[in-house]
């Protein structure tokens, strides 16, 4: 934070994209900087959808009592025509001791009103879901790096196979890894600390192949294998995930809430079997099943290639969820 005045805090940030993760970080970001020019910085916050005109005129005014203000504005996208015009009117002279946030989904909705802060002069933050593998391997890298660490492009991919995609989860053993090693990240430090978790490996096949994701099923199959993973609790995270999504599939529609006491499962348990059941037939979770219980007799009867037989279950649980309306 050294280096920063009053004069370098951007008069307009438009946080834009729809990763709650990097939006969050950047309202800290801005709060810690403000605060760090003046410690009794008055922060706001609003909600864009139910702000009137009269009400930002009133945010936007000088202070009687002078001292900065920083106020953020919650989904930028929601806000009515009259106000985005307001904000715009505003934006062409901004306060030099106000700094306004606007957080944006970056969507089509509201598109002119983000498109005009640009158009103005406000600093954008990217906070767009990542979307591809080497931007996650980016982040990853990224992650360490901020921390004061280092980590390589192959330690980034393990930890990738080993965590999941989900930002939040990928920041904290991020964050982890940093408190519990040198900061020196290579993929021997990452298979030694996730040796053993076969909750992480297991599911996060069986998660991937739910939803036919096959390469990221594979990719997380064989790194479990890699790092020591006993095949079986493997098999029976897959045979788990089809049971799970024929039972709530066949409970039929209702909040995870509702579902749970009748099923006897966690509402999120619920909640990511109802997300991972879409594209499914009741016909192809049969045959799912079929493929499951003969992976779950291979490996646990001792057969002689158990990873050919998780792998061959992976391709044909997946060939289940395209074919089953056959």
């Amino acid at each position: 934070m050294g280096g920063v005045t009053a004069a370098s805090l951007a008069p307009i940030l438009l946080v834009l994209g729809d990763e709650e993760l990097l939006a969050t970080r950047a309202v800290s970001e801005a709060v810690a900087q403000s605060r760090s020019v003046d410690p009794e910085v008055d922060v706001r916050e609003y909600q864009a959808g139910s702000l009137s005109v009269g009400e930002i005129a009133e945010m936007l005014s000088p202070s009687l009592f002078g001292g900065r203000r920083l106020l953020i504005l919650r989904s930028g996208q929601d806000a009515r025509k009259d106000l985005a015009a307001a904000l715009l009117d505003y934006a062409k002279n901004p306060d030099p001791e106000v700094q306004l946030v606007v957080l944006h989904l970056g969507a089509a909705k509201g598109k002119a009103f983000a498109d005009g802060l640009k158009a103005a002069g406000a600093t954008v933050v990217p906070a767009a879901r990542l979307k591809g593998h080497r931007e996650r391997v980016a982040f990853v890298r990224d992650e360490f790096r901020r921390a004061g660490g280092r980590c390589t492009d192959a330690a980034a991919e393990a930890l990738l196979a080993a965590v999941g995609n989900d930002l939040r989860e990928l920041a904290a053993a991020c964050s982890q890894l940093m408190a519990d090693t040198d900061g020196k990240i290579s993929p021997e430090t990452v298979a030694r600390y996730y040796r053993g978790r076969v909750e992480v490996s297991g599911f996060t096949v069986a998660d991937a192949t739910m939803v036919g994701d096959v390469p990221a099923a594979l990719e997380a199959l064989r790194w479990a294998l890699h790092v020591g993973v006993d095949p079986v609790p493997i098999a029976d995270a897959l045979a788990d995930g089809v049971r799970t999504v024929a039972r709530v599939a066949s409970a039929g529609r209702g909040s995870p809430y509702q579902l749970a006491s009748s099923l006897g499962m966690p509402p999120w348990k619920i909640e990511r079997a109802q997300r991972q059941s879409r594209g499914w037939t009741p016909e192809g979770l049969v045959q799912a099943m079929r493929a499951a219980a003969e992976c779950n007799a291979a490996v646990k009867g001792g057969s002689d290639d158990r990873a050919y037989a998780l792998e061959r279950a992976v391709f044909s649980v997946a060939a289940a969820r395209q074919g089953g309306a056959r």
